[in-house]
């Protein structure tokens, strides 16, 4: 028993320091179990092949297919449309319909589309975005409606059910959504206006949202850019930009290339250009290079160019191409390589001009540094290939186009198809016409083979990895705690400290135990660990375990408080220029008041005694 709880200690505190992945963790305290004889090799390895883990890939696939075809970003950008300029009317929708899909599909897939959604209508009314994000974050995780919303609610549902005790419907937790949605909205109505200064109220009411022309101020391009005139003796001529290697050379970027192709004594017409990797330095071209002062000079001197920098407001027309920002998702398979490595031309055709981190600003020397989650980059290309990076939701977020295109949502054609595969799968669910993990695999299939997702290897790039691994390492945690008495142990200690205080004492403490731990590690880790815990608990009191375990689902998924607790909260950090504390002031608040209501609302709602 010491040797499980002392695995349960340092796993903890890695989940803690963040310096290891989670995945790996958890994979690491799964081989020490079996190493040290406590889980034999099956009890190990259930957990890969448990319905809660498969339920979860089927539902990663089903919630890719909703995305992709663009189901969801119609819907929430109709009814978000409704508010139009009333502040108030747009953060109750914004709650609303952020909790109601992520009722049924991944929670940082809904905040994913939702963002750039937000953040458009946000401007377009003249408002400040910074007091609708964190809420849209939160509400997130509130749309506790169904058995599906989150992986703690199938982490106690399978609890429930190997104890022998009636398994939860697909709509058991409603009464528990409509209750934490409501509290949210009322709360996060008042403390979400700490997010917005009266500055920053006035300076919204002086400008219309953030202009093409402000971003590139914000990230203090003219600084960094410079007009080069290519002339008819340089040796660059006839060349492409990928044989020419200027960037390794001179550390210089071209982004953008401007061509005369017309000439009369009345007027000059030009072509803009995206400077590509295959694109063909001419006579008479006009650069546009970003880089030191002195290492453009230095190219424009070694190559026979005339140099002209850029005075403050000058930075080129944005006509056929623009600039727009772009942020990494905290799940993205971007993070940890470098902007080089990525291949941003390649794979996206834009240039990265710049990048923030922190609310720290840099356009030079920046090929080099490996990305982080929230880190936002500043790209540039044609407003094609910028609306496209919309398609790459599962690793970057586009909010910084410009409003109108921001506004816009194209809707796949086989977005029908998907909204019937996610009704029919909900209805067998509800009625419990097959099991629920097989209408899941049934709908996660019928996604690929009607089309809404490509092919099989973009149905597999829709799963998040990280998390199906984590949660299948961990759930055999449980059962050593189990096994070896250590769940017995600490659910015998909170029976005898708080148990003679009654039930409701118990079960505030099992809450914010949950609740505490939740601020650390993963939520999914916390409901494993606390399931049986909870379970234990109950059954020693002699009361029923339904509010218990309702408590921990509920407990693990409202963490309000530390922008690191879940991915949605993290996501929305940078985007909002949100602080720490900012998160402490209004999720600790929240988080707390959540906590007192549910500990009275729950027996009221399923009962102490069956």
């Amino acid at each position: 028993m010491y040797t499980t709880l002392i695995i349960l200690a340092v796993t903890a505190i890695f989940f803690m320091r963040g310096k290891v992945r989670a995945d790996l963790v958890a994979l690491c305290a799964l081989l020490l179990l079996m190493l040290t004889g406590i889980l034999t090799p099956a009890e190990g390895l259930a957990g890969f092949s448990n319905s809660v883990v498969i339920m979860m890939i089927g539902l990663f696939v089903v919630g890719g297919g909703i995305f992709r075809t663009g189901l969801a970003k119609m819907i929430s950008s109709r009814i978000l449309q409704l508010a139009g300029n009333n502040e108030n009317l747009l953060f109750v929708l914004v709650m609303l319909v952020t909790a109601t899909v992520g009722a049924f599909v991944s929670n940082t897939g809904t905040v994913a589309v939702m963002l750039p959604i937000v953040v458009s209508l946000a401007a377009s009314a003249n408002l400040n975005a910074r007091r609708y994000l964190m809420p849209l974050a939160f509400a997130s995780s509130m749309g506790l409606f169904t058995l599906i919303s989150t992986p703690p609610n199938l982490v106690i549902q399978e609890a429930i059910t190997n104890a022998g005790f009636k398994p939860l419907s697909f709509f058991s937790f409603a009464p528990v959504g409509f209750v934490c949605l409501t509290i949210g909205i009322f709360i996060l109505f008042f403390l979400s206006k700490l997010l917005v200064s009266k500055n920053d109220s006035a300076e919204k009411k002086k400008k219309q949202g953030k202009s093409l022309t402000e971003l590139a101020q914000e990230y203090n391009l003219s600084q960094q850019a410079y007009q080069i005139e290519v002339t008819g003796n340089s040796p660059l001529l006839n060349k492409t930009l990928s044989e020419l290697g200027i960037s390794t050379h001179y550390d210089v970027n071209i982004n953008k290339i401007i061509r005369k192709t017309q000439k009369s004594r009345l007027r000059k017409s030009y072509t803009e250009e995206v400077a590509g990797p295959n694109s063909v330095i001419l006579e008479n071209d006009i650069l546009y290079c970003l880089g030191k002062k002195e290492n453009v000079e230095r190219f424009a001197a070694e190559n026979n160019l005339t140099f002209k920098e850029i005075t403050e407001g000058d930075y080129p027309s944005f006509q056929e191409s623009g600039i727009a920002e772009v942020y990494v998702l905290p799940n993205s398979r971007l993070i940890n390589q470098t902007i080089s490595e990525i291949r941003f031309r390649e794979e996206y055709e834009v240039n990265v001009l710049g990048m923030q981190r922190n609310k720290s600003y840099q356009t030079d020397d920046i090929a080099g540094v490996k990305l982080h989650a929230g880190d936002a980059l500043l790209i540039q290309g044609t407003w094609k290939n910028l609306a496209e990076l919309s398609n790459h939701h599962e690793d970057l977020v586009l909010v910084g186009q410009p409003l109108k295109e921001a506004s816009k949502v194209t809707l796949n054609q086989k977005a029908p198809v998907a909204a019937g595969i996610m009704i029919l799968m909900v209805i067998a669910m509800a009625i419990d016409v097959v099991p629920a993990v097989t209408a899941v695999m049934v709908a996660a299939v019928l996604m690929v083979i009607t089309g809404c997702l490509r092919n099989v290897e973009e149905a597999y790039s829709t799963i998040n990895w990280e998390s199906v691994v984590l949660i299948a390492a961990m759930l055999p945690m449980s059962t050593a705690f189990e096994k070896t008495g250590a769940a017995s142990l600490i659910s015998n200690g909170l029976v005898t400290q708080l148990g003679d205080f009654g039930p409701y004492a118990l079960l505030a403490g099992i809450y914010f135990c949950t609740s505490l731990l939740t601020l650390f590690i993963s939520n999914t880790a916390t409901a494993v660990l606390f399931s049986p815990i909870a379970m234990q608990a109950a059954l020693e009191m002699g009361v029923s375990p339904y509010p218990f375990m309702f408590a921990v689902a509920v407990a693990a998924s409202m963490c309000f408080a530390s922008p690191f607790s879940t991915p949605p909260n993290a996501l929305v950090m940078n985007v909002g220029r949100y602080s720490f504390m900012d998160y402490v002031k209004v999720g600790l608040p929240l988080q707390i008041i959540m906590g007192v209501i549910m500990v009275i609302v729950l027996p009221v709602i399923f009962g102490f005694y069956i």
